[in-house]
């Protein structure tokens, strides 16, 4: 029977490659054939490659599937694409709403492969592109700075514990203000090099200089935002978005015995959420809109942090709509959508 596709699915892990091979035959069945395990390394990569030459049909398209998985899956895809293979990165909460609907109990490494696999032969997937390099050097960028201030701010909470002794020791002290001393030149050498990466990138200037007239947003926020979504390259929409940055609502309902409370589901970019904190209280200090949103929900169920939580995840969808348009934001666009409703209820 005639071979119409075939994927290879991949879970991808910070040390190994699971790998599952499948076909869809001309009938529309779908038969896993093939399974394997690799190291995630130079040489893991090249048996993987070699391992599904020797599988694979040259009659019929063939098609790698995997999970953006933080950092570990892009080795992967990178040497792929020097082969010249068609891949496609998914993002990983559709693979695990698509996993939801299989008659699967055990979630392994290999489940997930299949899952992947599967996926990836029911679906007609867009192709990964390998991505502008400046985004890949602001990420690392944005990164590694978020790791310093960490570690900034546990040095300074040292040096405050030391300072707070009944006899506290000189020398320590000192050594402690040179650590951070270090750390905070550390971060302007850092800022420097993301202004200039900006500077010099006319695309990405025009980007920046967009997302920074939304209330709140700066420079920092702006390209952690376009650096954690390769400027916004897998995302279709504002819910996939928000799906992808793990603001989307979380709620577990059935009958009346179990009620519980809606949250935001986390399983997302931990980067992107935290980019967007400071930004959302700003907001709600300086730009009206923002302020009724929070004033109204606090008033509704009396917790700040979700209704700041709601700010941010309005942030994050107006930066996309911004991005896409390539426009400024315009202050008065909430006030005459207001006015516009009032019309329209009158």
């Amino acid at each position: 029977m005639r071979t119409l596709k075939q994927v290879v699915g991949i879970d991808v892990g910070s040390k190994e490659l699971v790998v599952c091979f499948g076909r869809i035959l001309s009938n529309l069945d779908k038969k896993l054939c093939q399974y394997g395990n690799f190291r995630n390394t130079d040489q893991g990569l090249i048996k993987l490659y070699q391992w599904v030459q020797s599988h694979a049909s040259m009659e019929s398209p063939l098609h790698y599937v995997m999970e953006a998985t933080g950092v570990y899956h892009e080795k992967l895809a990178y040497f792929l694409a020097s082969k010249g293979c068609s891949i496609s990165i998914v993002l990983p909460n559709k693979i695990s709403n698509y996993f939801r609907t299989l008659e699967v109990k055990t979630v392994t490494d290999s489940t997930c492969s299949e899952a992947i696999t599967l996926f990836g032969l029911e679906r007609n997937l867009e192709l990964w592109q390998k991505p502008d390099p400046t985004y890949k050097w602001l990420k690392q960028l944005t990164r590694e700075r978020d790791q310093l201030v960490q570690e900034r701010t546990m040095v300074k909470n040292q040096l405050h514990a030391e300072q707070a002794e009944a006899e506290p020791n000189k020398s320590s002290i000192e050594r402690i203000k040179e650590r951070i001393s270090v750390l905070q030149r550390q971060e302007k050498e850092i800022m420097d090099e993301l202004k200039l990466l900006v500077k010099e990138s006319s695309t990405l200037k025009n980007e920046t200089d967009n997302l920074t007239t939304i209330p709140g947003v700066g420079l920092l926020t702006a390209v952690t935002v376009l650096a954690e979504t390769n400027g916004f390259e897998m995302i279709r929409n504002k819910k996939q978005l928000v799906s992808y940055a793990g603001l989307d609502i979380k709620e577990k309902q059935s009958g009346i015995s179990i009620q519980g409370k809606p949250t935001i589901s986390k399983r997302g970019n931990r980067y992107l959420r935290k980019s967007l904190h400071l930004p959302a209280l700003a907001a709600i200090r300086h730009e009206e809109h923002y302020a009724n949103t929070f004033t109204r929900l606090v008033s509704r169920h009396g917790i700040k942090m979700k209704a700041a939580v709601a700010v941010q995840r309005k942030l994050l969808e107006l930066m996309f709509i911004i991005y896409r348009s390539k426009q400024r934001y315009d202050p008065q666009y909430h006030l005459q959508k207001h006015q516009a409703n009032k019309v329209d209820t009158n």
